[in-house]
């Protein structure tokens, strides 16, 4: 066994104290207290050859640093996995099958069949707009009727303003909230007038500050008049639906709500679709009252169908 001299005894001493003396303040366990311990060993180190002790310094990359070196490349954000109904890939499948025929009311009278395509585009865009306006609480049978009237007159910004509200009242006869729509078609073509030389806007929040134009209405008329996909157009069947097949992740009660639960999820490629399949599905098979669940292609996949 080796005997250590007091002289000896007490130089050890001193010197652990002196490669402790910096550490004493930083919590133990810490990337810093063991960058110092390295830095004091190594100091110890170099008083003892009197020659300074170089250490590579080894640098640690942090979550967001850039991976490839490029001077302010800022790491891409953690992306959380968005919810997604668990069947609604093979829901839509079905819904498809059952729509291939195309030979819903909405198929044949919709809005993109209720302008003239032989007068100047801002005039097309013009009627598309006014058939969406009357087509709001209204079957697509009724508004075809009313614009085909309106069409049989002119229908123009110009020729609008110059009809009389009974008049045109009389023209767009039996559509919902008639009255109401007189209105709103005289305001909204005075506006158009004064402010877009009588054609319509390009955008959404220009379109739905236009008296009587609601989201969805302005989402179909970006779609059918500027060829300009903006969001999902929702009106009740397709708020219905989505509700029904358990496309929205919460029950939505408003069109609006429904839309905003659809786009969280739904692929942006399918937005221009959804609107014209969910509509004539539910005009055929999910109708809002006795829906025909027992020849639905979804029956046992709609959570639904259980209630009916």
């Amino acid at each position: 066994m080796r005997v250590l001299t007091r002289s000896r005894s007490r130089a050890l001493a001193a010197a652990s104290r002196g490669r402790g003396e910096g550490l004493a303040a930083l919590p133990s366990g810490t990337a810093a207290a063991g960058a110092a311990a390295a830095a004091g060993a190594a100091g110890a180190e170099g008083r003892q050859s009197h020659k300074p002790v170089k250490r590579p310094w080894k640098r640690l990359r942090v979550a967001y640093e850039a991976s490839n070196g490029e001077e302010g490349a800022r790491a891409e954000p953690l992306r959380v996995p968005a919810w997604e109904p668990p069947d609604w890939q093979r829901q839509l499948a079905n819904i498809r099958t059952m729509r291939s025929q195309k030979d819903a009311p909405v198929d044949q009278l919709g809005a993109e069949h209720c302008f003239d395509t032989s007068v100047p585009p801002k005039v097309q865009r013009y009627q598309v707009l006014l058939s969406l306006m009357l087509s709001s609480q209204t079957k697509d049978q009724v508004t075809a009727g009313a614009m085909k009237r309106l069409r049989a007159r002119g229908l123009t910004v110009d020729r609008i303003l110059q009809t009389d509200d009974s008049t045109l009242g009389q023209l767009i006869y039996p559509v919902g909230f008639w009255r109401s729509k007189v209105k709103f078609i005289k305001q909204t073509s005075a506006i158009l007038q004064q402010h877009y030389d009588g054609d319509i806007p390009a955008s959404v929040a220009e379109l739905v500050a236009l008296p009587g134009v609601g989201p969805k209405m302005a989402h179909l008329a970006m779609a059918v008049a500027w060829g300009s996909v903006s969001g999902i157009a929702v009106d009740t069947h397709v708020h219905r639906i989505a509700n029904r097949l358990g496309w929205t992740k919460k029950a939505t009660k408003s069109p609006e709500k429904t839309r905003e639960a659809l786009e969280e999820w739904l692929p942006r490629e399918l937005w221009g679709e959804i609107n014209g399949l969910l509509v004539g599905f539910g005009q055929q098979t999910c109708l809002p009252v006795h829906p025909r669940c027992q020849a639905c292609l979804n029956r046992a996949l709609c959570p639904a169908a259980q209630g009916f």
